[in-house]
């Protein structure tokens, strides 16, 4: 593992250049399109903020510019930023040929004496993008200027220096790679094994309705509440981990309109709200007499008939995800009602043939979706691992611009 002592050793003899980004790279905006056009998306390469991981390594030209000029990224490993919004706006990738968004800029070298993975290495760390995102505003939609991008200062090693940092820095990508491939697999094995072992014919057990296997819930009343709570709204859960992972505190002078929803230990919430993204999970300890937003439909689970687990199951797999499609309404904004989500039929098997099941789909669980255990885990501590030898790689002594 590189250390201080190795990079003291590389950087020995040579002298590190500091620069302003605007002396050595120029900015040019994406282009405006209308969003109803129907060469949004991956196939023609387009990139939207939502869509920027999509876009990745995408080499498939966009069909629809006429005229592109500056603003059409032509060579493989481009550089772009992210200009507005509140946690995207200073966020860089590297893309291939495609389209940018003006919500989007590229910055393209013009020194041969920095390469762009070497400039995107040093602008990805989160001081950087912190610093970027900050000077955007305190809007919903902060944006930063050309200005203050430009006045970024950035260290310039020698090219083979920078081409050191860059290999070993690829070494722990490469490893998250395999890591994340592997994860991959195990998840397909995973969803293979838990519909499998979550299919019954229709003789072998009694089929009810999720309404008919739940009880009713409440909605908090804040005229007659004056205590905090977590709020847990729409984007509080990871659609990778089935967790929440970020809330705010709120109370009866600033809650939002849609917090009402009283959740308790073992309730499942299902987002009605875009429900094909399966943002669901069961409610821990850590969030009982919390409150949901109303974009959530709560099923809390009568235990004389059905574990909440056995609930939780059976809205991640693929006739669930297959029945909302069909019976969500809406195009920009697609909903499906409480009502129609407890109308989705499930087998009822024994208390304990659910038990056992439960117990074997809990293992698969946790090492495909676990943080604190399996590979998600392991992954993540790579993640860390990388940040931490990047800052280390590029910790160069300053020195003032020319």
């Amino acid at each position: 593992m590189p250390s201080h002592n190795y990079m003291e050793k590389l950087l020995e003899g040579v002298d590190v250049e500091w620069k302003k980004l605007k002396d050595f790279a120029s900015f040019s905006q994406g282009i405006q399109v209308d969003i109803s056009s129907q060469f949004l998306g991956k196939k023609d390469g387009f990139v939207r903020f939502l869509r920027i991981v999509d876009f990745v390594n995408d080499n498939e030209p966009p069909r629809y510019i006429e005229n592109p000029g500056q603003r059409y990224i032509k060579n493989e490993g481009e550089l772009v930023m992210i200009r507005y919004g509140a946690r995207a706006a200073g966020k860089v990738f590297i893309c291939n040929n495609g389209a940018i968004a003006n919500n989007m800029f590229k910055i393209t070298l013009k020194s041969e004496k920095i390469t762009n993975k070497y400039l995107y290495t040093y602008l990805s760390q989160s001081k950087i993008y912190k610093s970027l995102n900050s000077k955007g505003g305190a809007s919903t939609m902060p944006a930063i200027t050309f200005g203050q991008i430009g006045a970024v200062e950035i260290p310039i090693p020698p090219l083979k220096v920078q081409e050191e940092i860059v290999r070993i820095l690829d070494t722990f990508t490469e490893l998250t790679t395999e890591l994340t491939t592997e994860l991959t697999n195990r998840k397909k094995q995973y969803t293979y094994y838990r519909d499998k072992l979550l299919t019954f014919n229709d003789d072998e057990v009694e089929w009810k309705t999720l309404g008919e296997v739940t009880i009713p819930t409440k909605n908090i009343k804040w005229s007659e509440i004056n205590s905090y709570h977590k709020y847990i709204d729409l984007s509080s859960v990871c659609r990778e981990t089935n967790s929440i992972l970020e809330v705010t505190e709120i109370n009866s002078e600033n809650a939002p309109s849609r917090a009402k929803k009283l959740v308790l230990k073992d309730d499942v919430i299902f987002a009605t709200t875009r429900p094909t993204q399966q943002r669901l999970c069961l409610i821990s300890d850590n969030f009982a007499g919390d409150v949901a937003s109303t974009g959530y439909c709560v099923l809390r689970a009568n235990k004389e008939f059905v574990l909440p687990k056995w609930i939780f199951y059976f809205i991640t797999t693929s006739d669930f995800k297959n029945y909302v499609e069909e019976n969500q309404s809406g195009s920009a904004y697609p909903a499906i009602s409480d009502s129609k989500v407890k109308e989705f039929k499930i087998p009822i098997p024994s208390l304990v043939a659910q038990e056992k099941i439960v117990s074997i789909l809990d293992k698969f669980d946790t090492l495909t979706t676990s943080i604190s255990e399996g590979l998600p885990k392991e992954i993540e501590l790579r993640k860390k691992q990388y940040e931490y030898y990047r800052d280390l790689l590029l910790s160069f002594p300053k020195v003032e611009s020319v």
